[in-house]
């Protein structure tokens, strides 16, 4: 199950844009470049201006000129940012080319052009450094100003001040939210990756801890048992029996402790479950680590096996959009209960009967002295199952005095 749920999420993290990576292949970039696209309206203005009639042909060939090397520089710098950005001095020689073609545009071609500053503010938020985008923005917002001044239109540009100033800053507050999330991303590889180096010393330890006094044993005997077979077979044959003996319990100790690596976790199957509903788009509702004081590794593990199977079903058949989990201790009359609770608001599939997931499931708690209860609701499915938390107290011990 783990790992098809890996496969899952795989798969549905390569379906996604990744922000502040380069795009891998055509239609990822043209997914990106849908992002940036709706943000060029501010260009309606410049482009309704030259098409009005109101320049002369050759101011109106210089427009176009001018209006096609701003939005050319600017694509340039917002799409390379948000995948290889440019060189530093690249990115300020682009930056000053679209305050250049700002400031001139709008003072030849008159105030429609004001609102090629919006841009001008957007990539300093987004490609220059942020001490740099602090006072850039600014300036760019001031420069704006004087050219509305200048070109008789400072209504425009009033109506544009507080767009160019917040938007720049905005992007600055965005930027650093891609950044902060691309090193989550890394962070959380790191993690993974460190925890599996982890796992591995674990596993190193123990086997050396396991094997290696009993190999080391095993050979000793073995060589005594040789020197000794052509003139003492009897105390040979005893060091053989040692061996067996040796051999035997080297065999126990690891099958034990294979057996522990198998069995599942609560806490474990809690964090899965977590990432396997967030996967499929199920909100998840799912407590904290429970308290599995005194309860017996056998019972923590069929109770583990009975959320794998439960989140399954919900992930796979039920079509849910809510999950709800509870790990509640409970005191009944056999005892000390811990009970786990998953409920859905699914449709919790077609078929009339339990599937075999759960007549497994319901075999597995049994086993350990559990119970397994499954109800179709009226919308949804709740699945509860039960595993003894401690020792049962006897009646014997119940009624004898203190």
């Amino acid at each position: 199950m783990t790992e098809d749920l890996r496969s899952e999420e795989e798969a549905r993290a390569d379906r996604l844009v990744r922000i502040g990576q380069p795009p891998r292949n055509r239609s990822e970039a043209m997914r990106k470049l849908v992002w940036v696209v709706p943000w060029l309206v501010f260009l309606s203005a410049p482009v309704h201006d030259l098409t009005s009639g109101h320049h002369t042909t050759l101011a109106t060939a210089a427009g176009w000129v001018g209006w096609t090397a701003f939005v050319a520089a600017y694509l340039a710098v917002v799409f390379r940012t948000m995948g290889r950005p440019y060189a530093g001095w690249t990115v300020a020689a682009l930056v000053a080319l679209l305050g250049a073609l700002a400031v001139t545009l709008a003072l030849t071609l008159g105030g429609s052009w004001i609102g090629l500053f919006v841009y001008v503010s957007v990539s300093c938020g987004v490609a220059l450094p942020l001490r740099a985008a602090y006072w850039t923005i600014p300036l760019t917002t001031a420069a704006m100003m004087l050219t509305g001044w200048h070109a008789h239109d400072l209504d425009d540009a009033w109506g544009l001040f507080l767009v160019v100033l917040l938007i720049g800053y905005s992007m600055t507050g965005v930027r650093q939210l891609v950044r902060t999330t691309v090193e989550l991303r890394k962070a959380r590889a790191t993690v993974a990756q460190l925890a599996a180096n982890e796992e591995r010393l674990r596993l190193a330890r123990d086997l050396h801890d396991l094997l290696g006094h009993s190999l080391s044993l095993i050979t000793l005997k073995s060589e005594l048992a040789g020197r000794m077979l052509p003139d003492h077979p009897d105390k040979a044959a005893q060091q053989v029996a040692d061996i067996e003996q040796v051999s035997r319990q080297a065999l126990v100790d690891v099958r034990e402790a294979v057996t522990g690596y198998r069995r599942p976790r609560l806490p474990g199957e809690l964090a899965g479950a977590q990432v396997a509903l967030t996967a499929a788009g199920v909100t998840a509702d799912l407590p904290a680590e429970p308290d599995l004081t005194d309860v017996p590794k056998d019972s923590e593990s069929a109770l583990a096996w009975a959320l794998r199977e439960a989140i399954t079903n919900v992930v796979r058949h039920s079509g849910a959009q809510r999950c709800v989990v509870e790990v509640v201790r409970r005191q009944t009359l056999d005892g000390p209960m811990l009970e786990l609770s998953v409920e859905d608001n699914g449709s919790a599939g077609s078929g009339k009967g339990p599937g075999n997931g759960l007549t497994g499931l319901g075999e597995r708690l049994a086993k350990v002295g559990g119970s397994l209860e499954a109800t179709r609701l009226k919308h949804g499915f709740r699945l509860v199952a039960r595993v003894p938390a401690g020792v049962p107290v006897s009646s014997a011990d119940v009624g004898s005095p203190a």
